[in-house]
């Protein structure tokens, strides 16, 4: 069994049902929504088509919307380019005006209000690098460092650079909305900055009778870094964008971030998420380089609940090879981790919370017994990702009867969320979830299971008693 999830962006590469079939079959485990990327017509097409696809398959597949988040651009050229050079100046204005090689607008309105001489500013992705030299109203004068040709529109980075932009813009309230019209489970919130953008969010969410849908942060520059703490017990998980991280931070500080990151998540019983140029080069070749391979078993090995595709999914040439490519790799790195020494290194927490301890029970007892797996009733998902948090080497299936629960756990590590009965006694509650956890194919009659539930039956929260028995 694959404990490791699986993310894949949907884009024009996978709209084809017969290639989506193939990647749920090969390990996709959730359908990404990139909201920066193509129309909300498109958007709606691929969520019928995923539903229809894993219902057909009879299985589950949520979907995240990634949401773009505040973002600082330049505006618009005089011609289609302009050809940016080293050592020359160059004045960023916040004034509207079409640009060229001495000056080029930006939509950030108070760019100039935050930055000081001395500051970095990187455009395209770090393709032209400038130095502020001095501002002067509204235009801010550069040097440039490095230059290039410069296109419209290009993005721009502000390393170490505290801005005043809103956590939550009116575009993403927007797709927000879209996405809840659609029934979207999962919210990626770009650029976080504190945990009071994800609380906004919530507040967004709680307003629209939404509050089960879950928030994932996405760790971006250094101020979510200095914030991460606080974001990540405001948010359901993290996830680690390396992408504008890699431009917003030194390159050599990214492994050390990602690593942080997931250390942090897991001790938090919080699922984390590893993404952007996992596979890279599997967009134009049919066989990921062998640091690509390292790299995605490396994430693994550190502790990531999930890895991700991003380009290779969405518009490369080679999808389902990418899935495959990926789920093997997990597979394989997954046979490294000692779940012993995990469950030894995690167990030297301080741990006051009931629900909890009797998972770290459940864990104990399932290695001890060499069960064949862990089962779990629950009613909010909480228990399924505490007994995550240990790191069991069973598999853990989660019997929930709420719909809306299965989004909660599909993101953890070990976790196969199975749809539960409703049930009103202890002994209905163990038949029901033995029984469905046996539909599954992964324990079967005279293998040693090991149950967790809570009395009184159908309460949140109250996880309290363990059960080990032969099916």
């Amino acid at each position: 069994m694959q404990k490791t999830k699986m993310i894949c962006t949907m884009g024009p590469a996978c709209d084809s049902v017969d290639i989506l079939r193939d990647m749920i079959q090969e390990g996709m485990t959730v359908a990404r929504l990139n909201m920066a990327h193509g129309e909300l017509e498109d958007h709606a097409t691929r969520i019928r088509n995923i539903r229809r696809t894993a219902a057909e398959l009879n299985t589950y597949v949520p979907i995240m919307m990634d949401i773009k988040g505040p973002e600082v651009r330049i505006g618009k050229l005089k011609e289609a380019s302009c050809l940016l050079q080293a050592g020359q100046e160059l004045i960023l204005t916040t004034e509207e005006i079409l640009g060229d090689a001495q000056r080029i607008s930006v939509n950030y309105a108070e760019l100039h209000l935050v930055v000081k001489p001395g500051d970095r500013i990187l455009i395209d992705d770090g393709l032209v690098d400038l130095n502020v030299l001095h501002v002067d109203g509204k235009d801010i004068h550069c040097k440039i460092i490095s230059g290039g040709t410069l296109k419209p529109r290009k993005g721009v980075n502000l390393p170490g650079i505290k801005t005043t932009l809103p956590g939550v813009t009116e575009r993403d309230i927007m797709h927000i909305s879209f996405g809840l019209e659609n029934g979207v489970e999962i919210i990626a919130a770009s650029f976080v900055r504190s945990g009071d953008n994800i609380r906004e969010i919530r507040s967004i969410l709680k307003e629209r009778g939404a509050e089960h849908v879950l928030i994932i942060s996405k760790i971006e520059n250094g101020e979510g870094m200095e914030n991460l703490d606080d974001i990540i017990e405001a948010s359901d998980g993290i996830m680690v964008a390396r992408g504008d991280l890699g431009v917003e931070v030194p390159i050599e500080e990214v492994p050390m971030m990602q690593k942080e990151m997931i250390d942090k998540c897991n001790l938090a019983g919080k699922p984390v998420i590893v993404a952007t140029h996992m596979l890279e080069s599997m967009q134009v070749n049919p066989r990921p380089t062998r640091s690509e391979v390292s790299d995605v078993a490396n994430a693994v090995i550190q502790g990531a609940d999930v890895v991700m595709l991003s380009g290779e999914s969405a518009a490369g040439k080679y999808p389902v090879e990418s899935v495959r490519t990926m789920a093997a790799v997990a597979r394989r790195a997954e046979t490294m981790i000692d779940y012993k020494e995990q469950f030894a290194f995690k167990s030297r927490q301080q741990v006051a919370d009931i629900t909890e301890v009797i998972s770290q029970g459940a864990v104990s007892s399932s290695l001890v017994l060499n069960a064949k797996a862990i089962i779990t009733a629950t009613e909010s998902g909480f228990t399924a990702r505490m007994i995550s948090k240990y790191r069991p080497q069973a598999p853990i299936i989660a019997v929930t009867q709420h719909e809306e629960v299965l989004a909660k756990i599909c993101l953890l590590s070990g976790v196969i969320p199975v749809k539960g009965d409703k049930v009103t006694t202890t002994d209905e509650m163990f038949e029901s979830a033995t029984r469905n956890a046996i539909k599954t194919g992964y324990i079967e009659k005279g293998d040693i299971i090991v149950l967790s539930a809570g009395v009184p039956i159908g309460q949140s929260g109250n996880t309290n008693l363990i059960k080990v028995q032969q099916v």
